[in-house]
């Protein structure tokens, strides 16, 4: 061991047993033993002056901003032992792979700790309120983690998804994020996270601020149980919509392409594939309102349809997705015989013209890994009627899997009609696989790639149940 590591393990060590030997009777306010701590103690390992610095010239994360950076209830239980290891491979990871044990303090030591930072330990360059976790939304969240995967941070951070640890261990630990961090001093961070730490891996992203806050939505829900989420939807600008404005701005944006009366041929549809919606031909007041919002406020990749669909919501702003939402539920009311007429629908033919491309051999070859049982049918048919996302199967393909779904009939060509044994059996279980993942080029198929392959093949199982 050559003398710089020989000096870091000392000097943990020497920290550990003074932290370990110090009176655990103090008052909460008591500054002053606040003080005595971080100068006989945490100094050893931390700095609490300076400007950014390389982690390799560092023993711990720096806590010069502190009371910016920390949640104060997480603060409390790390300082007392309560929490895990942030480094999964330790702080000083080109010295050593096994995390450093944390000296721990007393309760009334810890909110010493943590009244101190909060007065003595503000970062300046953090705007209090510049990210609002009251108005992260459910699709923040689900855009932030695509997101979060795009700009390289799952390479550092460990985060958990569908109950198991990804990423790399390097960095800190973020699974917990949402109980640990200030969004704020978060927020701050992640514009360029070498003005905190230099020269170490910190990445700065090209990411828009939009992708940002998103990201930092993401981060905030990890770890939160029964997080709230916002809904636009509940907004004065929807309290207030008016069907006359969304009358206008439906003529000056969405008729270029749905047509002046909604039939799906406005100027721009001749040369696009697949087809814009027909809006006459849809119940728009029967449409699940997070599913409208989504798809004109953020577009149709939004809700995995077609790039075609602009995001509307900066064009136009909340107000204007407000009123065009109400002008679509006064306006469009649907074809009542879809429902009603059984084979009034080219949805309910029985073999379908497609153009949908043959996947690749590797999906071709997959047969589905989920047992075939009533369990797995009547989760598959969970998924169809009610919590599939970004909306549920049914919608476009009906109740019996018929296709004449409430959105079947504005799709062209018309959504699959599962009930035809002749197609289904020619369909693969992995064509079908990458179908539900990816959707379908040149159709309404909408991309479910955030369902969990099991949840897939549950799909799967019941789509097949339905073919006679």
């Amino acid at each position: 061991m050559d003398l710089h590591r020989q000096s870091v393990v000392g000097t943990m060590v020497l920290a550990l047993i003074g932290m370990l030997s110090v009176p655990s009777l103090l008052l909460a306010s008591d500054h002053s033993r606040a003080k005595e701590l971080i100068q006989g103690t945490c100094v050893h390992c931390h700095r609490f002056e300076g400007a950014a610095e390389s982690r390799f010239n560092l023993h711990a994360p720096d806590l010069i901003w502190a009371g910016s950076k920390y949640q104060r209830s997480w603060l409390i239980r790390w300082l007392t032992g309560k929490e895990p290891p942030l480094y999964a491979k330790g702080y000083l990871w080109d010295l050593t792979t096994v995390p450093t044990k944390h000296p721990i303090v007393t309760e009334p030591e810890a909110n010493a700790l943590a009244d101190y930072f909060a007065e003595h330990h503000k970062d300046p360059r953090v705007t209090v309120g510049a990210f609002d976790v009251s108005k992260v939304t459910q699709f923040d969240v689900t855009f932030g983690a695509a997101a979060y995967k795009a700009h390289a941070c799952l390479g550092c951070h460990t985060i958990e998804e569908h109950g198991k640890l990804i990423g790399g261990p390097q960095s800190a630990a973020l699974q917990d994020a949402g109980q640990r961090y200030n969004m704020d001093w978060l927020y701050r961070f992640g514009q360029n996270p070498q003005d905190f730490v230099t020269h170490t891996g910190e990445f700065l992203a090209d990411a828009t601020d939009a992708q940002l806050r998103a990201v930092i939505g993401f981060l905030a829900v990890q770890g939160v149980k029964e997080f709230t989420y916002y809904e636009p939807w509940t907004s004065p600008e929807f309290a207030n919509a008016s069907v006359g404005r969304g009358k206008v701005l439906y003529k000056e944006y969405c008729a270029q392409c749905h047509g002046f009366t909604g039939k799906g041929d406005g100027p721009a549809a001749s040369g696009l594939e697949p087809k814009p919606a027909i809006h006459a031909n849809i119940p728009f007041d029967k449409l699940p309102i997070e599913y409208l919002y989504n798809v004109i406020n953020h577009g149709g990749v939004a809700v995995g349809k077609s790039p075609n669909m602009p995001y509307w919501g900066l064009t136009i702003g909340q107000q204007g997705v407000a009123d065009v939402i109400a002008y679509l539920k006064v306006t469009f009311k649907g074809i009542p015989e879809v429902s009603s007429s059984p084979g009034s629908s080219q949805s309910a033919v029985c073999v379908q013209s497609r153009k949908t491309a043959q996947a690749p051999n590797d999906y071709l070859t997959k047969t589905n890994p989920v047992p075939a049982s009533a369990g797995a049918v009547q989760a598959g048919k969970a998924l169809f009627l009610r919590t599939a996302q970004p909306i549920a199967c049914v919608m476009c393909h009906g109740e019996q899997g018929d296709g004449r779904g409430l959105m079947g009939a504005a799709l062209m060509p018309p959504p699959r009609n599962f009930t035809c044994g002749t197609m289904m059996r020619e369909l693969p279980d992995g064509q079908l696989f990458r179908i539900i993942k990816n959707g379908s080029p040149g159709t309404g198929m909408t991309a479910f790639g955030g369902l969990p392959d099991e949840q897939v093949w549950q799909l799967i199982h019941y789509i097949r149940s339905l073919a006679k």
